[in-house]
């Protein structure tokens, strides 16, 4: 009995002893996300923007008459610009100063200035951006050696793996916060924008946050931290890194992501359709009610009378779904389209293009009803009316002068060719036509 009583305050006095040392033990603190975040954490910046707005009248209905304008100047401050400032996070990606980050944290910036976490503070240049993937791609003006991080691969991802954030939420510069990855290829609407593909995280993700990086437990570079769920507590989204670099690698060669078709025209699948097509119960697509001569949705050998179902693993829902996922893609993107074809499913090979000017105005023709012409200092004449057209019924004429469709300013061929290309999907378009000294807004449903 002695003896057992005296092993057993051996093995205490042991265990007793020894507890002080293992909870200094460095090597047990040092978790997968210190590491990560000593390696990363250098190379992830706050990135401070001011736009410039201009104090507008606010009895603008009145805007032209003159004694009404000198009644303003002299009981209101006449309008001055004042400057807006917003926060964000980035992370430096390679060893000339390129920032990822979102892109509407520098929509309309004027100054863009980042800050490093040793508290050195540059200027910022836009290098490029693209709303319909929210990346944008900044550059550091600096001679400096800057700390960056490659982006990883991001092709393995798990549900249920650890992953960090870092970022300067409500600008609480270098905060790290971790979680799991709750769920892949989500897809979420905000006003005006679809996205596709989303990382979901529960890892703490709040204003200030985006553009700042999702890393992986070994410290890659998976995912840009993007997007708050409104309304509900511990959802993040982030856009994953083969994305965003596919965004980047365009962004840096040619400052833009130019827009690219499929040459296909769709509509929703309805309950009369699904049930003549015998397609099974839960399946959802759109259907092809035509494709373009010479298009890639023809070269791919898209059909008349398919049934869309799924682009690169995105179940398609809505004729606009596969408009929206393909707005998103590079020229030269290969993508995989599966079809419901004579009651099976197929798969095929579509690569996205850059439309030509060609495109652009007989996609217009066929949409709007309106054969357009550019002119100089902006804005697409009206050469000719289709007859019996819902442009013709609302009375377009030839001369008409386009300045603008769904709020974006037609103010050279490239902003037409997005404000067309937006239209796919779409019921109708909110149009500015100017006629003579007037100018008026008119909505034209689309064909």
């Amino acid at each position: 009995m002695r003896a057992g009583i005296a092993a057993l305050t051996a093995i205490v006095a042991l265990l007793a002893s020894a507890a002080p040392a293992s909870a200094a033990d460095p090597f047990l603190r040092r978790t997968a996300a210190v590491q990560a975040a000593e390696r990363v954490g250098p190379a992830v910046v706050s990135v401070t923007t001011e736009t410039d707005v201009r104090q507008q009248n606010p009895f603008g209905g009145f805007r032209g008459d003159p004694l009404f304008e000198r009644f303003f100047q002299d009981f209101f401050e006449p309008s001055r610009p004042r400057t807006m400032q917003s926060l964000g996070s980035g992370v430096i990606i390679d060893d000339q100063g390129h920032v990822l980050t979102n892109e509407h944290v520098v929509a309309r910036a004027s100054r863009i200035q980042v800050n490093l976490s040793d508290g050195r503070e540059f200027d910022a240049t836009l290098v490029g951006a693209d709303p319909n993937n929210d990346i944008a791609v900044l550059r550091i003006e600096s001679k400096e050696k800057l700390p960056w991080v490659a982006p990883g691969g991001g092709g393995d991802l798990l549900v249920g793996e650890p992953v960090i954030a870092i970022g300067n939420p409500f600008g609480l510069s270098s905060t790290v916060t971790t979680g799991v990855i709750s769920a892949l290829d989500r897809s979420i609407r905000t006003e005006g924008h679809s996205y596709y593909g989303f990382i979901q995280t529960d890892a703490s993700i709040n204003p200030g946050n985006s553009g700042g990086p999702l890393l992986n437990a070994e410290g890659q570079l998976i995912g840009v931290n993007t997007a708050i769920y409104q309304g509900a507590q511990g959802i993040g989204f982030a856009v994953p890194i083969a994305v965003a670099k596919r965004v980047v690698d365009q962004l840096i060669q040619h400052g833009e992501i130019a827009p690219v078709w499929m040459g296909v025209d769709l509509q929703d699948l309805d309950p009369d359709l699904h049930e003549a097509m015998e397609v099974p119960r839960g399946t959802t697509g759109a259907l092809v009610t035509g494709v373009s001569k010479g298009g890639p949705a023809e070269r791919a050998g898209l059909r008349r009378s398919d049934l869309v179902t799924r682009i690169d693993g995105h179940k398609i829902r809505s004729a606009r779904d596969v408009y929206a996922i393909v707005e998103t893609a590079a020229p030269g993107q290969d993508l995989d389209i599966e079809v419901w074809r004579s009651h099976a499913a197929e798969h095929l090979a579509a690569r996205a293009e850059r439309i030509t000017d060609d495109g652009v105005v007989a996609l217009a023709e066929r949409m709007l009803g309106l054969a357009l012409t550019g002119v100089d200092g902006g804005g697409f004449r009206v050469k000719s009316v289709q007859a019996k057209s819902r442009a013709a019924q609302i009375g377009f004429q030839s001369g008409d002068l386009l300045l603008g469709i769904n709020g974006r300013p037609l103010e050279n061929p490239g902003a037409l060719r997005r404000a067309i290309l937006d239209l796919q999907g779409r019921g109708r378009a909110e149009v500015v036509v100017q006629r003579g000294g007037g100018r008026y807004h008119v909505t034209v449903p689309l064909s």
